[in-house]
């Protein structure tokens, strides 16, 4: 099986092919066309370009990210600068656990938070509100109890962390068993 990485790249190659030019040239086109929300970035790239709707998000979130030069790295920076920049080591701990479960976990950083994947997403972290790291879990099935509570969205349940000393076994417990189920 492929990873999203791997996908992205064809992608951008399929793009390349199809246009002439590559998804970067296309976000610099759509930066100095002055289109700044997403959904109107697609709109133009569909209207426009005649692009699918696929490959106009893939143009649009580029825009939005900026230049590829710093890629996953740069996105991270952002997320943890200014005020949350304290956060930074103590996400960096969470990721050096988690690779630690196997050499099969890949990192896919988005806009505010940091993918957990293996065949499929596991888990999130990045920096929630007050100050804290939050990491999802998908962890369907189970309960939640305490610290552990249940959410919406790309994962069932999530963990707020004020600091290092609460990443306890408890916590590293749930996101192994979320690494083992995924």
């Amino acid at each position: 099986m492929g990873t999203v990485e791997d996908a992205l790249e064809t992608q951008a190659r399929n793009i390349e092919k199809a246009t002439g030019r590559s998804v970067d040239e296309w976000a610099a086109l759509v930066t100095a066309a002055g289109i700044e929300r997403h959904a109107e970035m697609i709109a133009w790239l569909k209207a426009e370009h005649s692009f699918s709707h696929g490959n106009a998000n893939r143009v649009a979130v580029t825009a939005r990210r900026g230049p590829a030069a710093g890629g996953d790295d740069k996105m991270v920076d952002a997320m943890y600068a200014g005020p949350k920049a304290a956060l930074r080591p103590f996400h960096e701990q969470v990721i050096a656990l988690t690779k630690g479960f196997g050499s099969d976990v890949e990192l896919a950083p988005k806009q505010a938070y940091v993918s957990l994947r293996r065949s499929k997403q596991f888990g999130t972290v990045g920096p929630g509100p007050k100050g804290r790291i939050e990491i999802g879990l998908n962890l369907k099935g189970v309960e939640p109890a305490g610290r552990l509570e249940a959410t919406r969205g790309m994962c069932t349940h999530r963990v707020r962390l004020a600091s290092a000393d609460e990443l306890d076994t408890e916590v590293i417990g749930w996101l192994r068993e979320a690494y083992d189920r995924a």
